[in-house]
């Protein structure tokens, strides 16, 4: 038995035996893992993280290897642009920690993208978001300072950007434009999401404007961990139905 087969083998033993357990389960360590199956530790530990590649397990630092569940986060133009609604969804929970608030003059990218001029001053956010407490997404937000004056102590009372908006603007806030792809995050990203290996990440820009005037209000960018989240992109004006004979 090779090594490359050796750890695809014990890899899918163990996905097999995996996909029976309860989320946050706990699964076996490397050194219990050479000793079930007789290899060494490169086997052992590559089987570990060729099931951390298909999302079926999470490693934390210090405390393990665990059963892993993956949440589809939609994108549709239909729902509401908010992140703790879009988890909730799916029977998750949702949280965001504040990592910075600050009034500053808008970079030139997000000065573009808001149809401001550069050096205009915006509400500048960076969030860490969490599903079931596991740290998911870490999130670049820019707001205009004409839509909301005060929005840092705002945050700290109501996590969601979308709510905030519509309660303290009267803004009805839509998502106009969207763009995700997936890269290898630099190191302080892999740092922020707690990270134990580089790996892709999704990466999502959205601009959002008011459904009334069609002004720009929010730009966001984040990088998501694609262990944590599946995302999901719903492009169209209905969904599709098949017909008597059977086709779309």
């Amino acid at each position: 038995m090779t090594e490359r087969t050796g750890y695809q083998d014990i890899a899918g033993r163990l996905a097999r035996e995996i996909a029976v357990l309860e989320p946050g389960s706990k699964i076996s360590s490397e050194h219990e893992l050479m000793e079930r199956f007789g290899v060494g530790r490169a086997s052992a530990r590559a089987a570990v993280q060729e099931l951390e590649r298909r999302g079926m397990v999470r490693r934390i630092r210090g405390s393990g290897t665990f059963v892993n569940r993956r949440i589809d986060y939609l994108i549709s133009k239909d729902l509401r642009p908010s992140w703790q609604r879009t988890v909730r969804a799916v029977g998750a929970t949702s949280r965001s920690t504040v990592l910075l608030s600050e009034v500053r003059p808008a970079p030139e990218h997000s000065a573009r993208y808001l149809g401001v001029g550069p050096e205009t001053p915006v509400h500048h956010m960076r969030r860490l978001r969490y599903v079931d407490d596991r740290v998911a997404a870490l999130a670049d937000e820019w707001v205009t300072c004409d839509v909301v004056t005060e929005l840092g102590a705002a945050l700290r009372i109501e996590e969601s950007l979308d709510e905030l908006l519509r309660q303290l603007g009267r803004v009805d806030s839509v998502r106009s434009w969207c763009r995700a792809g997936m890269e290898l995050p630099d190191d302080d990203v892999c740092r922020a999401l707690d990270m134990t290996t580089v790996a892709p990440v999704w990466v999502i820009e959205s601009i959002n404007r008011d459904a009334d005037t069609g002004t720009a209000v929010t730009y966001s960018k984040a990088w998501m961990r694609a262990d944590v989240i599946r995302v999901v992109m719903e492009i169209g004006d209905h969904i599709p139905c098949r017909t008597e004979e059977g086709k779309s």
